[in-house]
């Protein structure tokens, strides 16, 4: 599983030019889903964005996370993270989970962070056209990558 996160001062997503999911500070993470993920890999990827240390502490230090803020957490469905251009100029998709696969492991993540934040993870629409708006703070963005992923 792979995501770039980024901390934000407010994110949303948009489809068929209706707003489906908005936060204010906190981080937006675009997520994909690699062919031979598992749970495993959902669990991990959960785990770290809850921990992930990024948000700035009362000395403006990188030192919090979103379970020490209570901040927000927005997560998108992105397979074109697992695009190859190394050869050619058009990007291969192989290594993306198929739909089904990678909408029950993104499904798995959102679950995961709404059981442990206790409300709702605002999310993207899976498979969907979408229209991510975002004004990153720092600027900040992370690449995370399950160790299981591969």
């Amino acid at each position: 599983m792979r995501a770039v996160v980024q901390r934000v001062t407010d994110a949303s997503v948009t489809v068929d030019g209706r707003v489906i999911g908005a936060i204010g500070p906190g981080l937006l993470v675009l997520l994909g889903v690699h062919v031979n993920d598992t749970e495993a890999d959902a669990e991990w990827m959960a785990h770290k964005l809850l921990n992930l240390r990024i948000l700035a502490d009362t000395d403006d230090k990188m030192n919090e996370s979103i379970l020490d803020q209570s901040a927000e957490i927005l997560v998108v469905s992105q397979f074109t993270l697992y695009g190859d251009a190394r050869k050619g100029f058009r990007p291969a998709f192989i290594e993306a989970a198929r739909p089904e696969q990678g909408k029950a492991l993104y499904a798995s993540v959102v679950a995961r962070l709404a059981d442990k934040l206790g409300h709702p993870v605002p999310t993207g629409e899976f498979g969907a056209m979408m229209q991510v708006h975002l004004t990153n703070d720092g600027p900040v963005t992370i690449i995370l990558e399950s160790p299981h992923s591969k």
